[in-house]
């Protein structure tokens, strides 16, 4: 029964188009403001959300973890809303709002009928500029976001490791930073960070606006240009520059110890390039390596590692083009008790070179493609989806029109293209080697 499911839906999916285009209208208001309108009128819904063009990466030195900082505090009192006022209004009218903070973005979002749509934008283009912040927001939120640090990373031995990681893999780009900031910089925090950071960028020509759902483009330009279009223009927005990082010349290794740490595992990340406007060839094959090698059970790794060596309880790879400016691409092994950290990190050097000697399997690469196919068919059904979609490529600096032949791209890399791909990152000096380890394992 399950196999003949699994035929009929490759059938299906063989049949469907590899990607109807969305529709999809943009137009940019007067004051700079992008509008990105995704129509998909199945159900009454729609999804208001504002992307800023800044995220942790773009803040100023000595000040991490502002931009997240800032994030907590728009759900404080504007001018005309009391604090808390925003989010309950939201649930009242039915729906659900939240933020999130990036590297490259900051973004707020509502899911709500559609019929709430112009009391989102009211409400969200308010505090795009009538922020209402005093001394006791400031401390109170400030311990929010400390409190918050110590339950994702102070509490957790990896994600201290992986926060070390990214600092000793940038040299100096501010990708090396911690989104939620170091701690020692965030209890400094003050008002006049979180204003001047919030005057530089929150902006409408710093912003984009997407609403995906069951709206008409006309419809929706009329009342952003009532609600958004009437707030000025930054002039003084600075250019998007970020410092770059220079040459990599070494390949660096690290131990992070724990006496806390259940599992021990090693880890490797390489420099590697981002999806770029007009040439996503090399980061297509780049996500497609990901699932050759790591991508659940038939990938290389865990064939190699765990079914046929049994060295391994969990292996994996990934990458993530969508990035203004340089990311990573990652392996992780996590070895069976008695394997040795050396051991495990050995064999997955030895599979990797494999690899690139044998090449591609296309079976491999044709039952990947479909996945990734079926994945992108199904997520059309989320309006959220959809607009992360957009607002994540958009505020990282691609297009419409490269977010819309992705998937085409995807369907058309070769194998020669993967291991092409696969040999210009896997280079040593361009990586990070990291084992993580209870302390006591240190002396054996």
């Amino acid at each position: 029964m399950l196999r003949s499911l699994a035929l009929a839906l490759g059938v299906a999916l063989c049949a469907v188009p590899v990607w109807a285009n969305d529709l999809v209208t943009d137009f940019t208001l007067d004051n700079g403001m992008q509008v990105v309108v995704v129509e998909d009128h199945r159900a009454p819904v729609v999804v208001h959300m504002v992307w800023y063009r800044a995220g942790s990466a773009d803040e100023k030195p000595g000040v991490s973890g502002v931009a997240h900082f800032l994030e907590h505090l728009l759900f404080k009192g504007t001018d005309t809303l009391e604090p808390g006022e925003f989010s309950a209004t939201v649930a009242a009218q039915g729906g659900r709002d939240n933020a999130f903070t990036s590297y490259d973005y900051t973004a707020y979002f509502q899911r709500v009928a559609a019929d709430r749509l112009e009391l989102m934008m009211k409400m969200e283009s308010d505090r795009m500029v009538n922020i209402r912040l005093g001394e006791e927001e400031i401390l109170t939120e400030r311990d929010v976001i400390i409190e918050e640090r110590n339950m994702r990373v102070e509490n957790s031995p990896g994600a201290l490791f992986r926060e070390q990681m990214g600092a000793v893999q940038y040299y100096n780009h501010r990708y090396g930073v911690p989104i939620i900031g170091w701690r020692h910089e965030m209890e400094q925090l003050g008002l006049q960070d979180a204003l001047e950071y919030y005057g530089t960028y929150y902006a409408p020509n710093n912003a984009i606006l997407i609403v995906a759902g069951d709206v008409e483009p006309d419809a929706v330009k009329a009342l952003a240009e009532q609600y958004y279009g009437v707030i000025p223009a930054n002039p003084d927005l600075p250019e998007r520059a970020r410092p770059q990082e220079p040459p990599q010349t070494t390949p660096r290794r690290m131990v992070y110890t724990d006496p806390r740490v259940a599992q021990p595992y090693v880890t490797r990340s390489y420099l590697a390039p981002e999806r770029n406007p007009g040439d996503q060839r090399q980061a297509a094959a780049l996500t497609l390596l990901g699932e050759i090698l790591g991508g659940g059970t038939t990938s290389v790794l865990n064939q190699k590692l765990q079914f046929e060596q049994k060295l391994s309880v969990y292996t994996g790879a990934w990458y993530s083009g969508v990035s203004l400016d340089r990311t990573t691409f990652n392996l992780t092994v996590v070895p069976v008790p008695g394997v040795s950290l050396q051991e495990a990190e050995d064999a997955m050097d030895a599979a990797v070179a494999e690899f690139l000697e044998t090449g591609v399997d296309a079976e491999q690469l044709e039952r990947i493609k479909m996945q990734l196919r079926a994945a992108q068919i199904y997520e059309r059904d989320d309006v959220g989806r959809l607009a992360n979609r957009y607002g994540r490529a958009l505020t990282s600096g691609l297009t419409i029109a490269d977010i819309q032949e992705w998937p085409e791209i995807l369907q058309s890399v070769t194998g020669e293209e993967i291991v092409a791909a696969a040999r210009a990152v896997f280079e040593k000096k361009n990586s990070v080697t990291g084992w993580l380890m209870a302390e006591e394992e240190v002396t054996q």
